[in-house]
């Protein structure tokens, strides 16, 4: 069997036929790329030996200048324009003698930004902002070159650009030749054993098996096949959809979109290609005779939170939710700051307030009306099952029992008069709010809130009738709980009749404009297609569109991202002009027409970034040989001052993995991971009163039992007002988030030394390692093989000896203590003091900076 290169293969999409291929290109085949390499290296090293100077480019050298330090007086923005003056425009720019092309010295600007006066001086004291001597030269360079013009790179079109020769894979062409311009060498490639734990971590989330023996190429296949690969490139997606199972705000009732959850899982394991994706989530229920799941795929634009606090207005609300979609829709699919034009035209990009309302009215059409009392908000999909509806149906029932007890003892502890009305009951004497819940309120429809304050005022004053309220309170609660267990999922829909969209002044919901407007596309990127409808289906298939220059762009540099730790646009979240130029634009470019005609397959971009050089190179810093003979610092020199981010690529990707790999990772290695795919959340492990306090005593954890304890963390419950408490540097889940924060405090081992799960897991490995037939070098090696992936050096065996040997006379002391951390039974037969002491050296171990890192 020949194994071919993935970019060399007609790739097919996995799912079924559906009705979106027809708006697909077709996977064309690409033929095997022939490099010369002593030619393109002799070639090349002339080239670079002739004295020149790099023509100025606007879109990456000009723009950037002018949007950091002008624009914000002289750009889009009409209101906030000053002087009449427009930069971002080249007709408005060149209109005067701002910008005399071909004449330098004469152009207003060069004098301007050249000036010592400060009343003359641009960009002026006052902003704060001021150029660096190479950019003053770079735009005097410009103007003098002819001041040619050019539109924002990531607005052009999206054109396959020719790999340049040097080698055979097309990544590593267009890595090795911005390389070899800045003077650096590549790595050699990392170890069998590191790659096979970055393969595994990046395609899985999970750490490989210490038995795994397959050959990388082979290994790629069986993870791209793994059913953990949908968890864990559903994680980067939940972020981006502010997945949820509560509705936040200060009520932040519990809501059941697990579902809609569990179908991302699914449709990326199915290889769903990314165009489909894309339709199904925004427009599912608009396609012709939509089945469960494409209607289910529409939870992603019901993910936002529902502000249902007492005293909220409705439509409020609802203009709110409108306005988070139209948002996240440009942060995820266009990479565009759309926020920023919601009260008037953008500052910087050229996107009016005009565009922002023409994308509300697609998302203004549903027939949610903003009332988020419970957590499931009309429109939405029934998923309820028998065993859910008995559980309501049950709490229903001991809420009405209780009730009538309470009933009956206020009849006596309140007494009215025979035939006198409730209003003149003894309750209204009481202080606060009392009166309005008890006097005017039966038991059976009194709340959580009223409940609380009844229990706190009488519980010193009378123990009987608290007893009775605490018992109400517990059946209120699951009545609640059961409620919103019954499993529906908040999808979309569309109005019978077209609501009307006019521009509200500075984004307020109860102030319309007079400026009415119907959907269209922002007008700086490409039209809609003539035939296509105005709704929701014509936004989905406009924005997986090959017209359509950012949705490709954007989604391949979250993937890169991913992978590499930053994108090739650093600024994942805005592709506008005050983002990133990227330093690899034309490898941007040419994945980004790979994924579009690949038919947008996630798997086919995945297997070509991973099996690039470039990702499989060593990620250490390596002092050359020429080095090594010069001074001390000379060795890292190149790398260090050229490219210290390593944006180049010229060393394979190292960072802190995010918290919920750890997690995973900790629980995998000591063999507690329950694999099950898919359900209703569960909750682990967490610190008591967390809810609580958050709460105001109104929601309480109850934690699970047994294997749920041990579900992977994309799993676990998620409070809107208070995520996870073992997560760190994690997505709040509120609002959209497409570029993770990435810290290194020591706030961290905080969790990752002391939090359950991890002492837990470390105990559990500790007994696995002392079940090992031989002595302590034999387990030391067997512990550091688990949790590395490959064998310790002398010198990491003789420090693993030395802590042992410290930690024993140590361990006896708390032993008992440590043994009973978590859930899992601990082995009797092991003496529990030498137990202790592996489980210190365990838990040291999960704490390496090399295990809590992707390298």
């Amino acid at each position: 069997m020949v194994l071919q290169a993935p970019w060399q293969r007609s790739v097919k999409g996995a799912g079924p036929p559906h009705e979106e291929s027809r708006h697909r290109a077709k996977a064309p085949r690409f033929p095997a790329f022939r490099a010369r390499l002593k030619c393109s290296v002799l070639i090349f090293a002339v080239a670079c030996a002739l004295p020149c100077r790099a023509a100025v480019e606007f879109s990456r050298d000009i723009q950037p200048i002018l949007s950091e330090n002008c624009y914000h007086c002289h750009g889009p923005d009409a209101e906030q324009r000053k002087g009449d003056l427009r930069l971002d425009d080249e007709k408005a720019a060149k209109s005067g003698k701002i910008i005399l092309a071909g004449k330098a010295d004469e152009s207003e600007l060069i004098q301007r930004i050249f000036s010592h006066d400060p009343d003359e001086v641009m960009p002026t004291p006052k902003s704060n902002r001021k150029l660096t001597d190479t950019q003053k030269q770079l735009l005097k360079q410009w103007i003098a070159e002819g001041a040619k013009w050019g539109n924002h790179w990531a607005f052009e079109p999206v054109i396959r650009p020719k790999v340049p020769a040097g080698a055979k894979h097309p990544i590593d062409a267009f890595v090795r030749q911005k390389l070899a311009a800045a003077g650096l060498e590549p790595n050699p490639p990392a170890t069998r054993e590191t790659l096979v734990r970055r393969l595994s971590l990046d395609l899985t989330g999970l750490p490989p098996d210490p038995a795994e023996k397959a050959e990388p190429a082979a290994l790629i296949e069986k993870l791209l096949a793994s059913p953990h690969f949908g968890e864990r490139w559903a994680w980067d997606w939940l972020d981006a959809a502010r997945y949820a199972d509560t509705n936040g705000y200060q009520g932040d009732p519990e809501r059941t979109m697990w579902p809609w959850r569990d179908w991302v899982v699914s449709a990326i394991n199915a290889n769903m290609p990314y165009d489909q994706f894309t339709v199904w989530q925004l427009a599912g229920d608009l396609l012709p005779n939509a089945t469960r799941d494409q209607k289910l795929a529409t939870g992603f634009n019901r993910n936002h939170m529902i502000n249902g606090e007492g005293g909220r207005i409705a439509e409020e609300t609802r203009v709110e939710n409108v306005m988070d979609r139209v948002e996240t829709t440009g942060t995820v699919w266009l990479g565009l700051t759309m926020q920023c034009t919601k009260c008037h035209d953008h500052k910087f990009d050229p996107l009016t307030m005009r565009d922002y309302y023409a994308l509300y009215d697609v998302f203004n059409q549903t027939s949610e009306d903003g009332k988020g009392r419970t957590g499931q908000a009309a429109p939405a999909m029934d998923l309820s099952t028998p065993a859910e509806l008995e559980r309501s149906k049950k709490a229903n029932a001991a809420v009405n029992a209780i009730a009538d007890e309470v009933d009956a003892f206020e009849l006596k502890k309140f007494p009215r008069p025979a035939g006198k009305p409730l209003t003149e009951s003894a309750a209204f004497e009481l202080p606060g709010n009392l009166p309005a819940y008890i006097a005017k309120t039966i038991p059976r429809n009194r709340g959580v809130d009223p409940l609380l304050e009844a229990i706190g005022y009488f519980k010193d004053k009378d123990r009987e009738y608290t007893k009775l309220l605490q018992r109400l309170l517990a059946a209120q609660r699951e009545k609640v709980a059961a409620s919103n267990a019954v499993t529906k999922v908040m999808i979309m829909d569309t109005l019978p009749k077209p609501r009307e969209t006019f521009q509200l002044d500075k984004g307020t919901y109860d102030k319309p404009t007079t400026t009415k407007v119907s959907f269209t596309t922002p007008a700086v990127l490409p039209p809609l297609a003539q035939d296509a409808p105005r709704n929701r289906l014509g936004l989905a298939r406009w924005l997986v569109s090959r017209e359509n220059p950012l949705t490709a762009r954007v989604t391949v540099n979250r993937f890169w991202q991913s992978i590499f730790g930053v994108g090739l646009v650093k600024t994942a979240e805005d592709f506008g002009v005050q983002g990133e130029v990227p330093p690899h634009r034309e490898l941007l470019d040419w994945l980004a027409a790979e994924f579009m005609e690949s038919g947008w397959d996630v798997k086919h971009l995945l297997r070509l970034i991973v099996t690039s050089e470039t990702y499989q190179r060593s990620s250490q810093f390596v002092v050359r040989a020429s080095a090594r003979s010069g001074s001390a610092d000379d060795g890292l020199k190149p790398e260090l001052q050229t490219d210290p981010e390593n944006r180049l690529l010229a060393r394979g990707p190292r960072f802190r993995m995010p918290s919920w790999m750890l997690r995973d990772q900790a629980l995998t290695l000591s063999g507690l991971l329950n694999p099950q795919l898919g359900g209703p959340s569960v909750k682990p492990y967490q610190p008591d009163g967390i809810w609580e306090e958050a709460t105001f005593g109104k929601k309480t954890y109850q934690q699970d039992h047994g294997d749920a304890l041990y579900r992977r963390t994309l799993y676990v419950f998620w409070r809107r007002i208070v995520g996870p408490t073992l997560l760190f540097d994690n997505s709040t889940r509120q609002v959209c988030a497409v570029k993770a924060t990435r810290t290194n405090t020591p706030l961290h081992a905080l969790v990752t030394l002391n939090d359950t799960t991890f002492v837990e897991a470390a105990r559990v490995l500790a007994e696995k390692v002392l079940h090992t037939a031989g002595d302590d070098d034999a387990r030391l090696k067997h512990a550091f093989q688990i949790v590395t992936h490959r064998a310790p050096k002398a010198d990491e065996l003789l420090i693993l000896r030395r802590q042992l040997a410290a930690l024993r006379p140590q361990a006896a002391e708390g032993a008992a203590k440590l043994l009973k951390v978590g859930e899992a039974k601990a082995d009797p037969a092991l003496k529990p003091a030498e137990h202790a002491a592996w489980t210190s050296l365990c838990l040291m171990l999960l704490n390496l900076d090399e295990v809590v890192s992707k390298e």
